[in-house]
């Protein structure tokens, strides 16, 4: 059944059209143009009519850890690897697959409120097979949302033993589960050997080599924290980009994480080769582990999207935000008011997103699939509408939100997920925190 989408405003080839409308079928974007003329078009179409609305994009989030949702609030103000320590590597144990579905649960049933329709979750807590992996599946499918699985590959032996697994298992069970969901519109698993710290460098070549197989991209956290830096130069005499480099990997396919501490000629580096980089700015200022050099990176020709990272890193989980946060911290770190623009991290967040990605969404075009939002044009966060885009990006608080579409499907209404509600998820997750008690409270 067609669908016909009605509003004040679509926001389709750079702009804001007014009086447009969009025609869905099938989950895919059949065509958008002024409203008389697509609804003459097609007069049998089934009417939507979003009075006082404006349509956008949907957001994608191009790099969160699900599970740590659960985990928000936990181990707030610390270094970096006391956070990991104590949130991360201390409630491991306590996480089973009702507790995995449950925090994937949580993290996407609150992006889609935020208006992300798509996320890459990068995904390591497998406790040696594809069960977890299933939950965070599940949990996808159940809300509604679209989904990158990003199969994380770990093998350092510092980490809990959840995380780990030998080169052949890994390969074995991330080529396992993508042939499994291949075809699936809704889900796509890729590669994504852990970092330069916590993957071998066997390890990180069969992570690219498989994504090559799968064709598919890899991802790899890279040069969060000054630490990996030190650790890369120490045990290979190359810092973090130069040693991927050494490697084979540095290519088109990777999506790389943080990239914080880079010299120039990394900088240059991943550039020339094509790479991706997906930032997470918020994750970077509450671990206080830098800023990104993103003016210079653009300059580079690096494609950059924007992810959330984790709940327990952030402890936000909006797109919308990290445009906000990515603009303001590089303006204030570079002394210059215009090194990155509005439009800039709304491609960031959308389009850009969703290319590194190699998905169809990211716009509103005749061929995208039909992941979109509605904005609510009388919120106060959006005045005055003259300056829409500008207040969008800079100013818009999450109540002015008011309809969240994926694939063609109504998941998120006037403050109601139209899916798994709200209420079922708080529920879960309360129970889960009753049924660990005291160990959890320590």
């Amino acid at each position: 059944m067609r669908k016909l989408y009605l509003a004040d405003y679509v926001y389709t080839n750079g702009a804001f059209q007014k009086d447009f409308a969009l025609l869905e079928e099938n989950g895919v974007i059949l065509e958008t143009g002024p409203s008389d003329m697509v609804s003459s078009k097609y007069a049998e179409a089934e009417r939507v009519r979003w009075e006082g609305k404006a349509i956008v994009p949907g957001t994608v989030n191009a790099h969160n850890h699900s599970f740590q949702s659960l985990l928000r609030g936990i181990a707030i103000d610390k270094p970096f690897l006391e956070w990991r320590d104590q949130a991360l590597y201390r409630y491991t144990p306590l996480l089973d697959e009702e507790a995995i579905y449950t925090g994937a649960l949580l993290a996407f049933g609150e992006m889609m409120r935020y208006g992300v329709t798509t996320v890459s979750d990068f995904f390591y807590v497998h406790n040696g097979g594809t069960a977890y992996d299933e939950a965070v599946i599940k949990a996808a499918k159940d809300v509604g949302i679209r989904l990158v699985f990003a199969r994380t590959m770990y093998d350092w032996s510092g980490a809990p033993s959840a995380y780990r697994e030998t080169v052949p298992e890994a390969v074995e069970r991330t080529r396992s589960l993508a042939v499994k969901y291949q075809g699936d519109p809704m889900v796509t698993v890729h590669p994504a050997p852990h970092s330069p710290h916590a993957a071998s460098p066997e390890m990180i070549k069969a992570g690219h080599r498989l994504a090559a197989e799968l064709d598919t991209p890899f991802h790899i956290h890279v040069a969060e924290e000054m630490f990996e830096v030190e650790e890369t130069l120490r045990d290979y005499g190359l810092r973090p980009i130069q040693y991927l480099d050494s490697l084979g990997v540095l290519d088109e396919r990777m999506i790389a994480i943080h990239l914080v501490w880079l010299d120039d000629s990394e900088v240059e580096l991943i550039g020339s080769r094509s790479g991706s980089l997906a930032y997470c700015p918020s994750s970077n200022m509450f671990l206080a582990d830098g800023v990104t050099r993103i003016p210079d990176l653009m300059k580079s020709g690096v494609r950059i999207s924007l992810g959330t990272d984790g709940g327990c890193s952030n402890n936000r989980i909006s797109v919308f935000e990290e445009m906000r946060m990515c603009a303001l911290l590089q303006k204030v770190t570079r002394l210059n008011g215009t090194c990155v623009t509005a439009n800039d991290v709304f491609r960031m967040g959308t389009v850009n997103g969703a290319d590194a990605l190699r998905l169809p969404t990211g716009s509103l075009e005749a061929g995208k699939a039909a992941d979109f939002i509605a904005l609510d044009l009388l919120d106060l966060s959006l005045a005055p509408k003259r300056e829409l885009f500008a207040n969008m990006v800079y100013a818009m608080q999450p109540g002015a939100i008011a309809h969240v579409v994926i694939g063609g499907r109504p998941v998120f209404s006037e403050g109601k997920l139209l899916t798994v509600t709200g209420q079922e998820i708080g529920s879960r997750v309360d129970r889960l925190f009753d049924k660990w008690g005291g160990i959890a409270a320590i």
